[in-house]
Order: C-alpha cells, then structure tokens, then sequence
C-alpha cells in the first residue's frame, strides 16, 4: 500500500508586531527590537523652547522605544504653538510637559510617556541615584538654565556608564554631543556583506577539500552544462592546487601574483559556447583579489584584545570581555578568527550550493562549540553564577572581524578654560582648518560660557559696546582653546585667531539673533540624527558617532568631530 503524502504544516503568519515594525526589523532584527522596547529614556527639556527634544523623541517613540519621561518645568505659551507641533490653542497655560506627553503618545500606544513638571535643578536636587540608574539613556537640551548643569549630569553619567546626550539648537545652526562609558563594544556592526565574507580558501579543512576533490576531479571531462554551474569557491581551490604545484608550494599573496593567478584562472574557462564563456569563471576570477588574503587580525580587535579587562576577565567582568577571552586564546592556537559561516550568491546547482553551505556551516558551529567550551571553563574558574548565553556567543563569533570597541570620554566642559591640554591639539588643528565645521562648536562653547558668565555685558551698554565685549570674551575663549605648542609662536598665533574669529563670530551674531530660540525645520532635522544615534546606542548594534556632530543649516552640511 502506497504511503500517505504528508501535509506540510502552514506557514506562521506574521504577528500583530511583526507587521507593525516589519520594516525596522529588516535593519536591527528582534534582539535589537526587543532591546528597544526595554529601553527607558530621560529628557530634560525644560527651559529651552523644548522642540527639538520633542523630535527626538517623536522619532523614538514611533519604532516602539519602552517608555520615556519628559522633565520640563515651562508652561505652554504663545510661541510654543508656532514651532511644537505637539501643542494645540489647547493648551495654552498648561504644562508643556504634560501636553508634549500627550500628543507624543498618540504616536504609539506601546509606549509609555511619564510628564514630569519640575525643573532639571529640582528633579536632580529630589532624585536618588537610583531612580536615575533606572534610565537607559539620559538626553539634556541645552537652555539657559540647563548649561549650568550640563557638566554635573555628564560626571554622574560617567560615574554610573550611562550613555548621556547634549543637544544645543540654536537658529540656523545645532550640535550634539554623545557620551559613552569609557568602554563601549558594539558586537553588530553591520558590514559591508562583501567586505564580511571569510571565506578560508588559504585554510581549507578537510570536509572542504575533499568536496572540491569530488566536484572537480574530472573538470576537463564534464558537460557543458556542469562545467558552467561548478561553484566557483571549489573553481579557486582546484586551482589555487594546481598554481602551488608550478610554484614551489607557495600561493598567489602579492598584488602582482594575484593577477597572475586571475589570468589562470580566466584561461581555464570554455568560451566555445554560445554565451562565450562562463559565469561561475567569471566570478571565480572576480573573487581572487578579494578573496585570497593571508588571515590578519583587524586593528579594532586588536585593540579589545590588548585592554587589560581581555586578557585577565573577573567574575564581574561583562559578557563580552569573557567571550572576547575565548576568541583571542582561539586566535592565538590557529592564527585566524571563527569562521562566520556564510556563503555569497553564485551559479550553481541548487544541492552543489547547499552542500557546500553545510559545510561552512558545520565548520563554523564546531569553531563556536570550541569556543563556547573556553568561556564556560572560565566560568567555571571564576564562580560566575550566569552563564553567557549562547546566542550572545555566536552572534561574537560571527561577526568578530568587525567589532567595534569605542572608548568613551567626558563630554568637554562648557568652559574652555578646563579643556585638558591633550584635548586641545584636535580641537585646535580643527579649528584652522578653512573647510571645517569646527567653528561652530567652538561658537557653542563661547555661547554657553556668556551664559554663565556673570561678567558678560549688560544689558544698558550700546550694541556696538557689547559687540566690542564678546568679541574680547571670544577671542579670549579662543586663545584659552589652543594647545601651549600653537601659542607659543606668537606672530603666527594672533593671525590663526584672527582668521578663526572671521569665522565664529558671524555664528555668534545669528545666535544672538536668534535669541535662543530654535527654527523647527532644523530642530526636526537634528532630533532625526539625534534619534538615529540613540537607537545604536540602545541596540548596540551599528556604529554611532565618536563623539560630537555639527549641523550648519545654512550650507546644509554637517561634520563629526571627537573632542
């Protein structure tokens, strides 16, 4: 009796989420999802006019953020309505807060807003350290009143290694300033597809080698039809066999070899056939530049694995110091990185390609399996109660070509007079150059420092007395900018300043036009970038700015510098 055909399952359809936030999670998948929606964001956003706080969040509340509270104290007024969109006539004489929070939440009913109307001095001054650890990013708008404590909530935010975000939006111009913990890995970086490819043609392991022995053993021999659709990783292993033969056992590593080797692979092809050649050869020679390359370990892994915290983890050290551990002791016993496992796009038969995809595959879960069993032996050395997952493991391995360790600093102080000296080279050399946006962060930095400064010029001195007195406080600031090398050279020294004041100064003039006020259009611009840099941060994946951005809405043009 013949056997029942099988009915396959149905296929799941896509949930309630999944639909909702399809697109997203093409770009940072369900763990970063899932690490958004665990996230927890404070604002403070009182005393400025409060719209490009309200943008940022705009932008995380839309991809499904966890929750945020919104700090302002000020009370909607009639310029609130012209530039906040999440204000109506309604709400005249309410608090800004309160109402923000309640058009933002109509945005997504996922995510949960907490209005908070106090000053950032009274939240500070009534919060514990505890209800602000609680927070998974903490995001100051600069104002008048905020600056005063801008340096404040950054050394609290480098005590506790909570990522910290200064926003400033003034007229035609903004800035934003990331502050990361002093060590901050990012595992997802998201690579290039082609430039993460680890194919291990120089390295092949025995499975591999003996399925290039069964596909290409009678090469010369096949049909037309086979000869075209032999994968071309197995064409460049045949290959590679031959050339060593010709060439004292060594392979094709230099430039000039490598192009050799290209011609020989080229001249293996059938070009009889009607097409004139084949595909699977063509991307064969295609991939001998890119592909034949002697393992090297990357400088950003290098760099994790001279830090201190690799080489000798705690029990309290964090996952991710454990794991890199493991993947440098692998490093060190066979001189190359885990194989990721993945397999580009190529002509060939269907089950050729998928038994060729399990054999990467299978050599990639052993090389994790090897390293899976160092980091548990380290657990067990070091008493540690949790166990690494992994998930969090293979996602290291796979991608451990191009994790990205950034090494996080102190926001510098609104003052310049406090700038270490070290940090005061980049800021400089920036500052002369003639394309740079640089003068703009350095017109923040007088900005802030006026405002605090209680010597600044009255109000009943005449304009052109007042100009003459923050062109003096300028030109101070900058002076006090440069490192002690620049200033030594006098002559040369005043003309750089005087060069570099052509240029702050008429930001100075539009910031004093502007009269801390922010243009919408380009507080919604900067609240977008903002947004983007807060959901790297939180999903640790993709790299985020290093560490201050500069936006210039009059040449449209932005630039990011680490000071």
């Amino acid at each position: 009796m013949a056997a029942r055909p099988t009915t396959p399952p149905p296929l799941q359809a896509p949930t309630a989420k999944e639909k909702k936030y399809d697109r997203q999670l093409r770009l940072w998948a369900a763990s970063g999802q899932q690490a958004l929606e665990d996230a927890r964001v404070l604002l403070f956003n009182g005393g400025s006019p409060g719209v490009v706080g309200v943008e940022i969040l705009k932008n995380l509340i839309l991809p499904g953020i966890g929750s945020y509270t919104i700090v302002d104290d000020n009370i909607v007024a009639e310029n609130d309505l012209g530039i906040n969109f999440f204000l109506t006539d309604d709400s005249l004489g309410k608090s800004r807060a309160h109402e923000t929070c309640k058009y933002l939440n109509e945005l997504n009913p996922d995510v949960k807003g907490c209005p908070v109307d106090k000053s950032l001095h009274q939240f500070l001054v009534k919060s514990d350290s505890e209800v602000l650890n609680q927070y998974s990013l903490i995001i100051l708008i600069a104002s008048k009143q905020n600056t005063m404590l801008h340096e404040s909530v950054s050394k609290f935010c480098a005590t506790k290694a909570l990522p910290f975000i200064y926003v400033h939006s003034l007229g035609l111009f903004s800035h934003f300033s990331l502050q990361l913990p002093d060590a901050f890995p990012i595992i997802d970086t998201h690579p290039d597809p082609i430039s993460a490819q680890d194919l291990r043609l120089l390295e092949p392991w025995p499975e591999l080698k003996a399925f290039t022995q069964s596909k290409t053993e009678k090469l010369d021999t096949l049909s037309e039809h086979d000869h075209g659709h032999v994968p071309y990783l197995l064409l460049l292993l045949r290959f590679l066999d031959e050339w060593r033969e010709s060439h004292a056992g060594k392979s094709p590593t230099q430039y000039k070899e490598k192009k050799e080797f290209k011609s020989f692979v080229e001249s293996k092809a059938r070009t009889s056939n009607s097409e004139g050649g084949e595909e699977n050869f063509d991307e064969a020679a295609g991939a001998v530049l890119k592909s034949l390359n002697i393992p090297s370990l990357p400088s950003g892994l290098r760099q994790i694995f001279d830090e201190a915290t690799c080489k000798e983890p705690r029990k309290d050290t964090a996952n991710f110091w454990l794991v890199a551990n493991a993947i440098q002791k692998f490093h060190n016993a066979y001189g190359y990185l885990p194989l990721p496992g993945a397999l580009p796009d190529m002509k060939a038969q269907s089950k050729d390609y998928i038994q060729l995809q399990n054999i990467y595959k299978a050599k990639a879960r052993r090389e994790v399996d090897e390293i899976t069993k160092s980091v548990r032996s380290m657990e067990v050395d070091l008493q540690r109660q949790t166990p690494v997952e992994g998930k969090e493991i293979e996602a290291f391995c796979k991608g451990a070509a191009f994790v990205k360790l950034i090494k996080g600093q102190q926001l510098l102080p609104d003052n310049t007079r406090l700038v270490p000296e070290a940090r005061k080279t980049s800021l400089w050399s920036s500052l002369i150059d003639e394309e740079s946006l640089m003068p703009i962060y350095m017109a923040y930095l007088i900005y802030d420092d006026e405002v605090q400064d209680e010597s600044r010029p009255p109000d009943h001195l005449d304009q052109e007395d007042i100009a003459e007195k923050r062109k003096f406080h300028a030109r101070t600031l900058i002076r006090l900018s440069a490192p002690m090398s620049a200033s030594q050279e006098v002559d040369s020294f005043d003309e750089s300043v005087d060069q570099i004041m052509t240029r702050v100064w008429p930001i100075l003039e539009e910031f004093s036009r502007a009269d801390g006020a922010e243009l919408h259009n380009i507080s919604a611009l900067t609240g977008g970038m903002v947004a983007q840099e807060v959901i790297k941060v939180l999903t640790k994946q993709y790299i985020p700015i290093d560490n201050t951005c500069v936006f210039d809405g009059i040449t449209s043009k932005s630039a990011v510098f680490r000071v």
